[in-house]
């Protein structure tokens, strides 16, 4: 009997791309189906924290939060370097005289807001908006700083925004590792079986993507922020790479790293449940 699996995912140009294939009848599925749901990341990592949807993206963050219900899979995930989140504020300023101020950021579970509490203490004033009017926040004086992600990173100088910091750069070069940013996952009790299918599927629809790239477009541009062809494909060029296909060995011991420094700071509870389900 076949059945129906909700798969969230974000309206960003990356995960259009990844998904357009497995969500438009581009792949045969055996004995299942796809229904999706495009949210905002946060809201994705909401839905999932109450076990709403049997596969969706989230913030590694929200992973933290995840792993008794929830296996990572290997595949369509963003993860790499270059492509983290940006501290962004309308005056020219330093991390240092942002401690104490409110800063907006893309949601709690957002791997953009674990980055900031990693990199220290005094961000905790927070105000949480979505992530494509962290810069209308700004303009309206409701924080002295935001941090953006998506197709924001293309788009703030332009709009009169100076970067303050770099969190994907100081990740990478304080542990020398690429950033995790968001990952795919599936509910366990799905079963091994299926997660395996799912997963060799996405990568299915990733490399169908690459050779059939101009037909994911207008899929594409449905649901972008930025409707420019050079955004678009400055963002999916940015967050789509080898570890979208397959994790592998340096993109988990990324995750595993943020995990584990993310418990040290008991920003995270600890769970004894593998990352995987097999």
């Amino acid at each position: 009997m076949s059945r129906t699996l909700s798969l969230g995912y974000s309206p960003c140009p990356n995960d259009t791309y990844i998904f357009y294939a497995l969500t438009h009848g581009k792949i045969a599925l055996p004995n299942f189906s796809i229904a999706e749901r495009l949210e905002d990341v946060e809201t994705l990592n909401q839905l999932a924290l109450v076990g709403k949807l049997d596969l969706t993206k989230i913030s590694y963050h929200a992973l933290g939060h995840l792993r008794d219900r929830y296996a990572l899979l290997r595949s369509g995930g963003a993860i790499g370097r270059g492509c983290g989140p940006l501290m962004i504020a309308p005056v020219k300023t330093d991390m240092q005289r942002l401690r104490g101020k409110r800063i907006a950021i893309p949601g709690q579970m957002t791997t953009a807001n674990l980055l900031l509490q990693l990199y220290g203490a005094g961000y905790d004033n927070l105000l949480m908006v979505p992530f494509d009017q962290i810069m209308p926040a700004l303009r309206r004086g409701d924080a002295a700083a935001g941090v953006i992600i998506h197709e924001s990173r293309f788009t703030y100088q332009a709009a009169g925004f100076h970067e303050v910091l770099d969190l994907g750069a100081w990740w990478e070069g304080d542990t020398g590792l690429p950033i995790p940013l968001g990952g795919i996952l599936a509910r366990r009790d799905l079963g091994v079986e299926m997660v395996h299918v799912i997963e060799q599927a996405i990568q299915f629809s990733l490399e169908f993507a690459r050779e059939h790239s101009p037909e994911t477009r207008s899929y594409i541009k449905e649901h972008a922020q930025e409707l420019d062809d050079k955004v678009i494909d400055a963002h999916i060029e940015l967050y789509v790479n080898n570890f979208s296909l397959d994790l592998g060995a340096e993109g988990l011991k990324a995750v595993e790293t943020l995990l584990e420094r993310a418990e040290k700071r008991a920003l995270i509870p600890k769970s004894r449940e593998p990352l995987f389900l097999s």
